[in-house]
């Protein structure tokens, strides 16, 4: 009788041992940048949160550097009122602290007021120089569960997707194109919930209600496949799976996803902005978007 009332928890046992074993454990690749008091980021093990109040926001990085790869993260914004409020997810490498050098790439979730959508701006800054966002609404609620953000980053474009969709496409040109730039400086994996009142929302103009506070984000599936700093393999050599002939530009399919949030979803592209730059001379990638 003992052994039959055992045996079906042994057996749901034995099922869950596997999904166990393979989830992400933050622990494993990443540490606490800022915040790390048990309140303002909470280490759940396959789970972080991050939260902000007046006191202080939160943050986290990799414990390794990347020199290429494919990156992603679950992520749950704060809901409700947001506005100045920032969530971000990005790469971004080893520079000093004015950034006047720095290589980066962002997914940054921008908290908006009651009512209105949260917007999503990617930004891509080479040698310090960014200036490159762009701006969408998704198709979906941020705030109302966790979704899939990837970055794609090898020796022949660099995409960003939302759930599997390309949102955007950088392609790297370097030798091909006078003046061209591309990532490629070793990069970080980096997280944090910050507060962006000066420039978030309506151009700053909507501050942070710290009434509403605190602002809760989370983030999850903190495996990294990418070159790191112990690779003995070169991180542009095609053995690496994300370097390989089907990951170097964008399948039929894909593409027509990408154009599709391109014309259905962006509010705002610099290289649309001829004003914002010096005699309306765009960058020069922006003659080559796939």
């Amino acid at each position: 009788m003992a052994s039959s009332v055992r045996q079906p928890w042994l057996l749901l046992l034995l099922v869950l041992l596997p999904v166990m074993a393979t989830a992400a454990v933050f622990d494993d690749n990443y540490a606490p940048t800022w915040g790390a008091d048990g309140y303002h980021l909470v280490d759940q093990g396959t789970e972080i949160r991050l939260t902000m109040d007046r006191n202080s926001g939160a943050g986290f990085h990799s414990k390794s550097t990347y020199g290429s790869g494919f990156f992603h993260m679950r992520i749950k914004v704060p809901g409700g009122y947001t506005a100045g409020v920032v969530t971000a997810f990005y790469l971004a490498s080893e520079t000093p602290y004015d950034g006047s050098d720095r290589d980066e790439v962002d997914f940054e979730f921008l908290g908006n007021v009651d009512g209105e959508n949260i917007t999503l701006q990617t930004n891509v800054f080479v040698n310090g120089d960014g200036d490159r966002e762009q701006r969408l609404s998704l198709w979906f609620d941020p705030a109302a569960d966790f979704h899939e953000y990837k970055i794609l980053w090898n020796p022949y474009h660099l995409v960003i997707l939302v759930d599997d969709v390309p949102i955007r496409v950088l392609r790297n040109l370097t030798g091909q194109v006078a003046e061209y730039e591309f990532p490629a400086k070793r990069m970080a994996v980096r997280a944090s919930l910050w507060d962006g009142s000066d420039w978030a929302t309506d151009g700053g103009r909507t501050k942070i209600d710290w009434g509403r506070a605190p602002f809760t984000a989370g983030f999850r599936g903190f495996d990294v496949d990418a070159c790191d700093n112990a690779s003995s393999t070169p991180c542009d050599s095609t053995d690496l799976w994300w370097n390989a002939r089907r990951h170097r530009r964008l399948s039929v399919r894909e593409q027509a996803a990408y154009e599709n949030v391109r014309r259905t979803y962006m509010n705002y592209d610099y290289c649309a902005d001829k004003d914002r730059f010096q005699n309306g001379k765009l960058p020069v990638e922006c003659s080559y978007t796939t």
